[in-house]
């Protein structure tokens, strides 16, 4: 049976508007979501499940819990969904406060168990199908919330005031300026090329992110501009939350921005759950068939300027090195090809993971797992050891992974496991390995 200390976890965000909610407002908000929300495919799904289980062995927290029966994704979705459904909305606040934590902690709707279904049947769909019947209650764990709080007053994930960016991109081209001569970060250049969009935690707490992307543009001699106001975060963790609302919000003015810019692409840093919310769900529930413009990924982007002779790479990281493939941008956009050739292109000796590509396991860090916070830390370090044995088994000293919560949760993996490694982005490689020509400052 599932663990008796992640029960008793205590989260203010779930445990405190549980003892408020009544079985007739629980009743009212269920059925608002199933019949107003979520219509034909919410049904579909739900009558072709046969129960069969095969998902099970698609999933980490399973696997890593010692094939626990109650972590498979098929008793999460009849746990909480189900039970709704078949219960017709009432359900009692205690009910609820469990779909919270199975749907909040448990699960990252990162899709990978959908490939083990035998019917293609979306489990993450139903399971972030609870998360919105749990944030419309306001049950939501209080970290996960303080993100979408920020979100909806401050347009940024990590309360980022305006000063604070621009201080922020200022302080980086300077730093970028002290590494290669002529270094800038355009702000509001109306009608460039590229737009670069970062998420909040790089100008709070890994602002060399932004230095490292000026002098790839410089060194790629890219046209490129950022926004000096709202609309530069495309984090999006309410999108995890269940507050589509807040959601669609921070995509609109994302893409608002861009449009003001008259810029011809965006380009994405290195971070998976905001190219989903960019590309896949803010589009989705603002009701267009695809973003205004085209956003490229950093991995395709990096590989773009490889192929192109844009930037040439003159060194190689030594020692051994392995890959983390994000769910969101190697099973939701096929990346995983692109990702090997930068891997191939950067390190002198590439160690592959098993399994790999859309095969890889979840990080148990994105989907709002690692921003329920530190009360669901350990729970969270459990569901992962098959990433832990997965990392050991390369034998590498570096895990490189172009998504901002796949660093978070790896660096997590490696303390709690004790493996002799570290993680690195990217841009952190390109910036080592590629030739910066003759303008490097003295």
């Amino acid at each position: 049976m599932a663990d008796l200390a992640d029960q008793q976890v205590v989260d203010a965000g779930i445990d405190e508007p549980i003892k408020k909610l009544t079985v007739d407002r629980i009743e009212k908000v269920i059925l608002r979501v199933l019949k107003k929300e979520s219509a034909a495919r919410l049904k579909v799904y739900l009558e072709t499940c046969v129960h069969c289980g095969l998902c099970s062995e698609g999933c980490h927290t399973y696997l890593s819990r010692d094939k626990d029966p109650d972590f498979a994704p098929v008793a999460k979705v009849k746990d909480t969904l189900w039970e709704m459904v078949k219960r017709k909305g009432r359900v009692e606040p205690e009910f609820i406060k469990k779909c919270a934590r199975i749907a909040f902690t448990e699960c990252g709707a990162c899709r990978r168990c959908s490939m083990y279904c035998p019917f293609g049947i979306d489990i993450a769909y139903l399971i972030m199908v609870v998360r919105r019947i749990c944030s419309l209650l306001g049950v939501v764990p209080q970290y996960l919330q303080d993100t979408t709080n920020s979100h909806a007053v401050t347009s940024n994930q990590m309360w980022v005031q305006p000063d604070d960016w621009i201080d922020t991109l200022i302080w980086q081209e300077e730093d970028a300026a002290d590494e290669l001569a002529g270094v800038r970060i355009p702000l509001d250049k109306e009608g460039a090329d590229i737009m670069y969009s970062v998420i909040g935690p790089e100008p709070k707490i890994l602002a060399q992110l932004l230095a490292n992307m000026a002098i790839i543009m410089k060194v790629a001699d890219m046209d490129w501009t950022m926004p000096s106001l709202d609309g530069w975060d495309n984090s999006n963790m309410a999108m995890y939350s269940g507050d589509f609302e807040v959601m669609g919000r921070v995509e609109r003015l994302h893409w608002e921005r861009a449009m003001s810019l008259k810029v011809k692409r965006v380009v994405m840093g290195e971070c998976g759950h905001a190219y989903r919310g960019a590309v896949y769900d803010g589009p989705k529930w603002l009701g267009w068939k695809r973003p205004p413009i085209k956003m490229v990924h950093a991995v395709e982007f990096y590989y773009d300027l490889i192929k192109e002779g844009r930037i040439k790479i003159v060194r190689k990281i030594e020692g051994p090195v392995t890959v983390q493939d994000p769910c969101n941008i190697v099973r939701g956009r096929g990346l995983h090809h692109k990702l090997r050739y930068l891997m191939n292109a950067l390190c002198e000796d590439f160690r592959d993971v098993d399994p790999r590509y859309e095969h890889n396991y979840c990080c148990a860090a994105g989907g709002g797992i690692i921003n329920c916070g530190p009360p669901w830390k350990l729970s969270r370090m459990k569901s992962i050891r098959v990433k832990a044995e997965q990392f050991a088994a390369t034998g590498a000293h570096t895990i490189v992974t172009p998504c901002h919560n796949c660093h978070s949760g790896i660096e997590d993996i490696i303390g709690h496991y004790h493996l002799d490694m570290h993680v690195s982005f990217i841009s952190e490689m390109l910036i080592k390995c590629m030739d910066k020509g003759e303008e490097v400052a003295e």
